[in-house]
Parts: C-alpha cells; sequence; structure tokens
C-alpha cells in the first residue's frame, strides 16, 4: 500500500510539472511540520518560482539541517538567499555547497551570479569559467561568463565563450539583450540582430517596454555598423510621442528610445537635440555602465557645440561611473601611484645577449601600426586596408598575448627572448598566425595589418618574432591625443583608470613615449612616423612616402579609404563614423577649447611636446 506522504509528492509533483505553484504550496500546508524531504523541496521551489524567496530560504534551511551532506540542498538554499538580497548567507550557502561538490556545474555557475550580483567581477569570472569548463554546453554559464570577460576586459575569454552564440535557442529578452550587445561588440552584427530576433519575452506587462527596448537596441546596432539607412527606417518605428503609452515604470524603455534618437541625431548633426535626449535618458540611468556610456555620449554632443564647460563636466561624471566599474575588476589600479600600462623594456646589454635565430623577411611579416591611442591609428590602418595588397585584423591583443603565452610556460618576458630555441621562436610565431587566421581566414599572400597602438610598448616581441617589420607609428599633437582619449568610453579597466585624470592620462602617455624612443635606440627597428596633422594638409604627398616605405608600386587605392570604411562591416574603436567621413581638420587643436584644463598638465607634457616638433 502507498504511503499518503508518496501520495503527496506525487500530486505536488504533478502541480509543479503543470506550472501551479500555488497549489504545490496548499498541497505541501497538509503535512505540517512532518513535512518529508520530497515534499520541502518541492515546497522551496515553488516558494522561489513564485518569488517567495524568504521563504523558500527558510524552507531550505530546513532541508540543509536534515540532510547537510547533500549540496544540492545547499545550493537551493544559496540562490533562494541570493535573490532574497541576502548576499552574506548565500556565498555561505554556496561555499559550502562547492565544497561538497566542487566540480557541480551547478553550483559554481549560481556562485558565479553571485559574485556578479556583489560585483565582484574576477571572482564571478573565475566560478563561471570553471562552470563552463566543468559543462560545455551549459549556454546559461557561458552567456555569463562571456558577460564577466567583457567587464573584465578579457576579450579573448569572451569570444571563447559566444562561440556558436548566433545558434543558440532563443534567450529571454533581458539576456538577449546583453548577448547582442556582446556579439555586436565582436563584430558580429548578423549574430546580434538575430538574437534580438530570436529573444523571448515574459509575457504580460513587461512584453511591450521590451519591444520597445529591443527596438531600439537594434537601432544602435546598425549605427555603430554605419549602416545609416537601416537605423533610420528602425528609428521611425519608435516615435518618441508613442514613448507616452508605456506604463510609468518602463524607464529603461524611454531611455533606451531616447539614446537611440540621440545617436542619429547626432550623425545627422543635430548636436543641440542630441543632447538634450541624452540628458533625459542619464536623469533615468541606474547603473555605472549605463552612465558612463551616456555620459561620454553626453560630453561628445557637447563638444561638437562648442559648449565646453557643459562637455568636461559630463566627461567627468562620466569617467567616475567607469572608475566604480574599475573598482571592482581591478582595484589596485586606483591606487595613487598605479601605472595602468605594463610595459617591459631591454637595455643594451640584454639585446647583445639575444642568439641569432630566422625569422621571415619584411614581405611575410606585419605591418605593424602603433602609437598612442587616439592618434589617427584607425585612420591609417582604414587606407592600407583600402590597398589591395593588405587586409587589417581591426584591433587585437595577438602581440600582447604571446608575452602571456611565455609566462604560462614559465619564461620571464622580455628577459627570456634570448634565450628563446628557433623552434619555440616558431611555435610562438605560429600561434599568432593561428590568432590571425581566426580573424582573416582569406589572408593568403595579403599583407597582414596588425594595428593596436599600444603595440609600441611589446616592440622587443616584435623584433624577435619579426625582426624585418615595417613598423608606423602615429603621432598627433599630444594634446589633442590626451583630449580625445579622455572624451572615450574605453573598455579596457586599465584604461579607464588611465583615462579617469588628465594628470594621470599625462604620466601614462609620456611614460609609454618614453620607454618607445629608449626601445627605438636599443633594437633600431624600421620606423615611418606617420603624422596626423601632416597627413591633413598634404594627404597626396605622404600616401607616396607611406608607399615608398612599404616598397608598393602604385599607393594610390590608399587615398579611397572613406569609401572602403564606408564598405567595412564593422570597425571597433570609436573612431568606427570619423573614418567614413574622410580627411578633415577638425580634430587638430582641439584641446585649444580646454586649455584651462591642460594648464596643469603642460610643465609635464612639454619636454615631449618639443620633442616632437609641436608647440602650445
Amino acid at each position: 500500500m502507498r504511503h499518503p506522504s508518496t501520495d503527496l509528492a506525487d500530486a505536488m509533483a504533478g502541480a509543479y510539472n503543470a506550472g501551479d505553484m500555488e497549489r504545490v504550496i496548499a498541497l505541501a500546508a497538509r503535512a505540517g511540520d512532518g513535512a518529508d524531504e520530497g515534499v520541502l523541496l518541492l515546497l522551496g521551489l515553488a516558494q522561489q518560482a513564485s518569488g517567495r524567496y524568504d521563504r523558500a530560504a527558510t524552507t531550505f534551511h530546513r532541508l540543509v539541517q536534515r540532510r547537510p551532506e547533500v549540496s544540492a540542498y545547499w545550493n537551493n538554499l544559496g540562490v533562494a538567499c541570493r535573490l532574497s538580497g541576502d548576499l552574506a548567507a548565500a556565498e555561505q550557502a554556496l561555499s559550502r555547497a562547492s565544497a561538497l561538490a566542487p566540480d557541480d556545474a551547478e553550483v559554481l555557475y549560481n556562485l558565479g551570479l553571485l559574485h556578479i550580483q556583489q560585483r565582484r567581477w574576477p571572482l564571478a569570472r573565475e566560478a563561471l569559467l570553471d562552470a563552463v569548463e566543468r559543462a560545455p554546453g551549459f549556454i546559461d554559464a557561458r552567456l555569463q561568463a562571456a558577460y564577466a570577460c567583457y567587464v573584465c576586459g578579457d576579450n579573448t575569454a569572451q569570444e571563447a565563450m559566444l562561440a556558436g552564440a548566433p545558434d543558440w535557442p532563443g534567450q529571454p529578452a533581458e539576456q538577449a539583450l546583453i548577448l547582442s550587445a556582446m556579439l555586436s561588440a565582436q563584430g558580429d552584427l548578423a549574430g546580434a540582430l538575430r538574437t534580438l530576433e530570436r529573444a523571448r519575452l515574459p509575457g504580460g506587462p513587461a512584453d511591450e517596454p521590451l519591444r520597445w527596448r529591443i527596438a531600439a537596441q537594434r537601432v544602435l546596432l546598425h549605427e555603430r555598423n554605419n549602416q545609416l539607412e537601416q537605423a533610420q527606417r528602425a528609428l521611425e518605428r519608435l516615435p518618441l510621442a508613442a514613448l507616452e503609452a508605456l506604463p510609468a515604470d518602463a524607464r529603461q524603455a524611454r531611455a533606451d528610445v531616447w539614446r537611440a534618437h540621440a545617436a542619429l541625431a547626432m550623425r545627422s548633426g543635430a548636436c543641440a537635440e542630441a543632447a538634450t535626449l541624452y540628458r533625459r535618458a542619464l536623469a533615468l540611468a541606474t547603473d555605472d555602465e549605463t552612465r558612463a556610456s551616456i555620459g561620454f555620449a553626453l560630453a561628445s554632443a557637447c563638444d561638437r557645440q562648442g559648449r565646453h564647460a557643459d562637455a568636461w563636466h559630463a566627461v567627468q561624471d562620466a569617467h567616475a561611473a567607469q572608475l566604480e566599474i574599475a573598482r571592482h575588476v581591478l582595484p589596485e589600479l586606483l591606487a595613487p601611484d598605479s601605472q595602468p600600462l605594463q610595459a617591459a623594456e631591454l637595455d643594451h646589454a640584454a639585446y647583445a645577449r639575444w642568439k641569432p635565430l630566422s625569422a621571415p623577411d619584411d614581405r611575410r611579416s606585419p605591418v605593424f601600426v602603433v602609437g598612442f591611442p587616439r592618434s589617427g591609428t584607425t585612420l591609417l590602418e582604414q587606407m592600407l586596408d583600402a590597398h589591395p595588397d593588405f587586409r587589417s585584423m581591426d584591433e587585437r591583443a595577438f602581440i600582447h598575448e604571446l608575452t602571456e603565452r611565455m609566462a604560462q610556460v614559465g619564461q620571464r618576458y622580455p628577459d627570456d627572448l634570448a634565450d628563446l630555441t628557433q623552434s619555440e621562436a616558431d611555435q610562438l610565431r605560429a600561434a599568432y598566425f593561428r590568432m590571425v587566421g581566426r580573424v582573416l581566414p582569406d589572408l593568403g599572400r595579403h599583407r597582414l595589418v596588425d594595428k593596436n597602438p599600444l603595440n609600441m610598448l611589446c616592440l622587443p616581441m616584435i623584433m624577435r618574432l619579426f625582426p624585418q617589420a615595417r613598423i608606423i607609428l602615429c603621432l598627433r599633437h599630444p594634446c589633442d591625443v590626451l583630449l580625445s582619449c579622455t572624451m572615450q568610453p574605453f573598455r579596457s579597466p586599465a584604461f579607464m583608470v588611465l583615462c579617469s585624470s588628465l594628470q594621470r592620462l599625462a604620466r601614462g602617455y609620456v611614460q609609454a613615449f618614453e620607454q618607445w624612443y629608449r626601445q627605438v635606440e636599443v633594437f633600431g627597428p624600421r620606423v615611418l612616423e606617420w603624422r596626423y596633422e601632416s597627413v591633413v594638409g598634404d594627404l597626396d604627398d605622404h600616401l607616396a612616402r607611406l608607399g615608398a616605405f612599404l616598397d608598393l608600386a602604385d599607393a594610390s587605392p590608399m587615398a579611397r579609404f572613406a569609401e572602403h570604411a564606408r564598405g567595412k562591416r564593422f570597425i571597433s574603436t570609436p573612431s568606427y563614423a570619423q573614418v567614413t567621413q574622410g580627411i578633415h581638420a577638425g580634430a587638430i587643436n582641439r584641446w585649444h577649447g580646454y586649455r584651462d584644463q591642460f594648464e596643469p598638465v603642460l610643465p609635464l607634457l612639454r619636454p615631449l611636446i618639443d620633442r616632437l616638433g609641436y608647440t602650445v
């Protein structure tokens, strides 16, 4: 004969599977204080599913008291505590679950979600990557791991987590918005749009605001990829007047739509209208990333109107928000004497110890485009990419990743470059070209353009693997460079910190160039200096010089770079819009509008300004 508790548990399971959580809870009441393990488990799950998180935590706490050796019950308790807002209790429960089942991907996933809620991003990244390692098909874990990597600035791991993401099943709308943004940042517009198309709405009153948010993101994706006609058509389906019909609490939907209208207003030159819309959106921002993103956009709108004081105020607020992000990712960089730009160099004696190794000639080596960010590197990259002999791969940190590969096998960079064997050097080059091949599978016989500004800090690695490579150093007035960096929403936490104050940024800029010139003296690389202001003044002459440096028979295709850039699917840097517009002088001496802010750092910059041939 069946035991009554078995019948009760079966009835509860049937109700739970049918989605009737109220019936599950009502049935559980019949068991009273003598409810068995199965009844308590179903009760806790139903309470959690119906939003009664405190009660669910109480129920799961009863379970762990009865069966403290069962990791799943501690996991359930941790989830309920996290959802109820008791993060300390959640961490204690999930830590216990992890100790009992260290290889349980579900536990690691929930621990990662907890760390995200705590804004402990490096711990979240670690736990979620561990979850994916143990369960590679765990899509929710892959998505959240990618997001943690995104916040931490770990682009390589983020891309690995999102492999195949466009073919994942449709995601809940909130997650689809995050996933589409990450795919777009990787240059996969088609995947980003497909993710939005397949987003799952929750049903009920929340659907309409989410539809508006998805539509607004579609506008921004097209704009970010320079598809302005598609962006405008999508925007026409989001009339501002219709926002009044949205529920009063649909704050995020309103902000997203205002941002979409503002972005297109900026592209059409209606900067005052854009500034008004950005201010409305900023007033509704609730998280640091949104405040920063809108703040930088508002600063740009004010700057283009010549309202420099307003622009500076907006950009300082944006940096304050970014510093809060960085504080939870790399808190050690916030120390006053920290150096966000990590660099390593060699002296003449260390270079003299290098063993001779064979290496590719200049035609089989990449052309490296370096310089401090915002010095015109993207402009030059697009010029080179417009030439049929070259292929660029957008901005990649592959050379830097080779230094990390050395560390992974116990080699010190740059000291142990001297002792590399031919086989080890060949393996590093092969690893580099494998990474290139994932981005440019059809590179073929084209010459590779590796544009990464801060490769200027990796000259020892470049010279060890590609000693015959041609290197182009992009130069621009230091004050214009620093102003442009200050105005940009960089994703790297280290660069967030570096650009957070003009004093810190100026110090980093000077240190980068001092190291560059010391390393140039040591290695004697083949370098062409490419000066932004001179290029603007006489493009044809400088293209001829560039062609001669690269041994090109005909440099003229590079003059059509703006048309070429408009046809590209994606340009990852903040210059994605400017490079489609051709050469213009508007960015020269832009810093003069902010001279009062620059006066305190001019003594630090003046020696380098003089060395580079500029004036103040």
